[in-house]
């Protein structure tokens, strides 16, 4: 017997070890794993690539970076004053406009300028009074006005119409 209870209290009495390197293990994990989403980036402000601080650093000195202007010049339209027809609560509509052009078109454009207003005329008086008084009205008369002129001046000429004066009085 003295065997028997010699050995039983060394065996209830010794602890495991297996949590504790669980323990030490999950803590070196997520160690590893945070220094590496700061070092990598991933988590703004700490670290991170040197590169972007390097580029932060440099807009701060000099600004952000600005990208040119397209070459682009305009033709301004003259103003247009179109008479509205029966049944309409306003008498004229009275319209002026600039082209966007690419400035190796503008000479092209400003020749054919009288074309362009005949075709912008022809189309303004063309319409009844309830499509220049809806509510999305302009947003659909300046798109078929550009697809107007894109025909007239050909292909690539006119980048956008722009609407300086849309009044109805």
């Amino acid at each position: 017997m003295s065997d028997a209870t010699a050995t039983e209290p060394e065996a209830i009495g010794k602890p495991s070890k297996m949590p504790l390197i669980a323990g030490i293990v999950l803590a070196v994990l997520g160690g590893g794993g945070g220094f590496y989403a700061a070092w990598s980036g991933l988590i703004p402000g700490l670290g991170g690539d040197a590169h972007a601080e390097a580029d932060a650093h440099a807009e701060a000195e000099h600004g952000p970076e600005v990208t040119p202007l397209p070459d682009i010049g305009f033709v301004a339209l003259p103003q247009l004053v179109v008479s509205l027809g029966p049944g309409s609560s306003k008498e004229h509509l009275i319209f002026r406009a600039d082209l966007e052009v690419p400035s190796t078109y503008l000479s092209e454009v400003e020749s054919i300028q009288s074309r362009v207003v005949d075709v912008l005329n022809s189309y303004l008086r063309a319409l009844e009074p309830r499509d220049l008084e809806a509510p999305s009205a302009l947003i659909k008369l300046r798109a078929q006005m550009l697809r107007r002129i894109q025909l007239v001046t050909g292909e690539g000429r006119v980048r956008d119409l722009l609407v300086m004066e849309f009044v109805l009085n």
